[in-house]
């Protein structure tokens, strides 16, 4: 997580910044370009249709209800 002097890894930085933002920026570059490696992964498509927006809703790729933060597992 903390390699290369990153303060967060990527997935606790995607979780800060919302997953949402990351989402919808995603969709919207695959509607521009049609490029199929723009597509948000299914892991992120699944955690913003559920509602887990990262921090701002307290779970994300993370579970922000536990201290330290755990992993979520799916």
């Amino acid at each position: 997580e903390l390699g290369l002097n990153y303060p967060m890894g990527p997935f606790r930085l995607a979780d800060f910044s919302g997953l949402d933002i990351g989402y919808y920026n995603r969709t919207d570059k695959y509607k521009q370009a049609g490029d199929p490696a723009d597509l948000p992964p299914r892991a992120l498509k699944i955690r913003v249709e559920r509602g887990d927006l990262g921090r701002k809703t307290g779970r994300g790729f993370y579970d922000y209800s536990t201290d330290p933060p755990t992993p979520t597992q799916d």
